[in-house]
């Protein structure tokens, strides 16, 4: 596998659809799978800033591009992926943060609609999971929400206390746990479910 500097504009002017800057859905990169070109000097830190070559990315437009060319792959690893080129980059942990929150309704019935960093806004539910994980050594809770295929976003710690403002008590495979309510769809915030 090589390893090149890849400066950004070659893979913009590969990705089918448009300039950065203009709104767009997220590219079909579920169909797109041509050989690993190799590595990027790309990460996307734990509070969601993108860099590239250790300079963080400035313009949002920019980002939300690649953004809407990432892809999470069954060997573990994110990549940029045009249909002619897949490279592999960094992420800390998750490529999306959720910054904000709307709630709409209440009860078993509630919404919660998240924003991420990159203004994606989706209400979890079915399709969109809430999932806590908790460090065995540490008990620090890491809270995610699904945002798209293989893509979560990492829920920031000012929501994940207004999530833990709104949970109930609810038997829950078995166990009772502490949890939110979503599109009718209940999910644990306690890291029972882990």
């Amino acid at each position: 596998m090589s390893k090149r500097q890849l400066p950004p504009q070659s893979l913009i002017d590969s990705i089918p659809g448009g300039a950065a800057g203009e709104a767009r859905e997220p590219a079909p990169v579920h169909l797109w799978n041509p050989p690993l070109s190799g590595e990027m000097d790309m990460q996307i830190a734990r509070d969601g800033t993108w860099y590239h070559e250790g300079d963080p990315i400035g313009r949002k437009a920019l980002v939300q591009l690649f953004a809407g060319i990432l892809k999470y792959d069954d060997d573990g690893r994110y990549y940029l992926v045009t249909p002619v080129e897949r490279w592999a980059i960094k992420v800390d942990d998750a490529p999306f943060v959720a910054t904000q929150l709307k709630v709409e309704g209440q009860g078993e019935q509630q919404k919660l609609v998240f924003t991420t960093n990159l203004q994606d806004s989706f209400a979890a539910g079915k399709d969109h999971p809430i999932r806590v994980t908790v460090d065995p050594e540490t008990q620090e809770p890491s809270p995610y929400v699904l945002v798209r295929t293989n893509l979560e976003a990492l829920i920031n710690r000012n929501l994940f206390y207004e999530l833990a403002e709104l949970a109930v008590d609810r038997q829950h495979n078995g166990k009772t746990c502490l949890g939110v309510w979503s599109q009718e769809c209940f999910f644990p915030i306690d890291g029972s479910a882990a």
